[in-house]
Formats: structure tokens, sequence, C-alpha cells
């Protein structure tokens, strides 16, 4: 009850506040699964592509990045479907890797503008709180201590703002961390896979 009270003191910009947290929290769960979907098993697919390549096994190849399912194995299935020419296996590497990145980081733009919104919102919420502060002083009769409630109650969406902005810097710091890993596994792969392909070519 006294959250509750306390948001009911905040005005109105307090709803916006809550809507802004809702969605940080929402990009965080969706993004967090999207991240453990897209994790893949690099020792393992390291190895396998680096040996099926080699030995020109693209069936098997295939198959063994749909069983891993992560982020860097569909780059090497995609590159894989390329049979017998390097040039398209290479330009397929890049446009994969390109739009599996972007795929990434979605939504991680939204956390961004909360950070900067949520402490403009509180802003917002005590300037126009002082505001209706002043028009009850201005209206009272010998009560110079009306002002200091509304202050008080104005101070509330400020603090509101920096709490969201806070969470929602952590979360988008979070979630960055996250999306590099498996950027960096995703060049990682390539690297193994382009290094077998063209060893492949030049020996043969």
């Amino acid at each position: 009850m006294e959250l509750l009270s306390l948001f009911e003191k905040g005005g109105l910009v307090m709803y916006p506040l809550l809507v802004c947290s809702i969605i940080a929290v929402a990009i965080l769960i969706e993004r967090v699964r999207t991240y453990n979907k897209a994790q893949s098993n690099m020792p393992l697919l390291k190895e396998k592509v680096a040996e099926f390549v080699v030995a020109k096994k693209w069936q098997e190849l295939r198959d063994i990045c749909d069983k891993d399912g992560g982020a860097a194995a569909e780059l090497v299935k995609t590159a894989a479907l390329q049979l017998h020419d390097i040039d398209k296996q290479t330009q397929s590497l890049q446009g994969a890797a390109i739009a599996i990145a972007a795929r990434l980081r979605a939504y991680l733009n939204y956390l961004e503008t909360i950070v900067t919104l949520a402490p403009l919102l509180g802003l917002l919420g005590t300037v126009t709180g002082m505001i209706g502060s002043f028009s009850v002083l201005s209206v009272s009769n010998g009560e110079p201590f009306a002002i200091t409630g509304g202050v008080g109650e104005a101070l509330i969406a400020t603090a509101t703002g920096l709490c969201v902005a806070i969470l929602a810097l952590v979360i988008h710091a979070y979630l960055a961390q996250r999306e590099d890993n498996l950027v960096s596994q995703m060049e990682e792969i390539s690297a193994v896979y382009m290094t077998a392909l063209v060893g492949d070519n030049d020996a043969a």
C-alpha cells in the first residue's frame, strides 16, 4: 500500500516510467532466452568444422550445425550450403554474419532510449509538481509550509526516473556483453571454417 501511495504521489509521469520499467524487464527476459538458444558448443563445433570441411563431408557438417542450433552453427550451415564455390561461401559467411549480428542486437536500442528518457521523465514530474506546489502556496493564506509536502512528492518522480534508468543501464550492459560474446563466437568459427576451406583448396 505504501508503494501504491508513493506511485500516486509521483504524478502522471509515473505511468510512463512504469511502462519503461516493464519494457526493460520484458526485453531482458526475451533477450536472455534468445541468447541462450544462440549459444554454441564451441569446442565441439570447431573440431567438427575443421574435420568435415577438410574431408568435404558437407551433409555431416550441416547435420552437426542443426544439432547445435547456435548462432555460430547457423553461420557455418549457411556457408556450407554453397558447395564447391569458395567465393560464394565467403560471401555467404559475411552476409549471414551481418544478418545474425543484427538479430542479436535487436531491442538493445530501446534500452538505450529508456536510459536517457527515464531521468527526463522524472525531472518533468518534479518540475510539474513544484509548479503545483507554488500554485498552492500562492493561494494559501498564511500557510508557507504547504509547499514542503508538494516538493517532497515531486521528488518521488525524479527518484523513480533514476531507478528506472539505472535498471535499464544494468540490463543493457549485461545484454550487450552477451551479444558481444556471441559475435565473437561467430568470428572465431568463421576463421576456423575459412582456414580449413582455403587450406583444403590450396592442397587440392
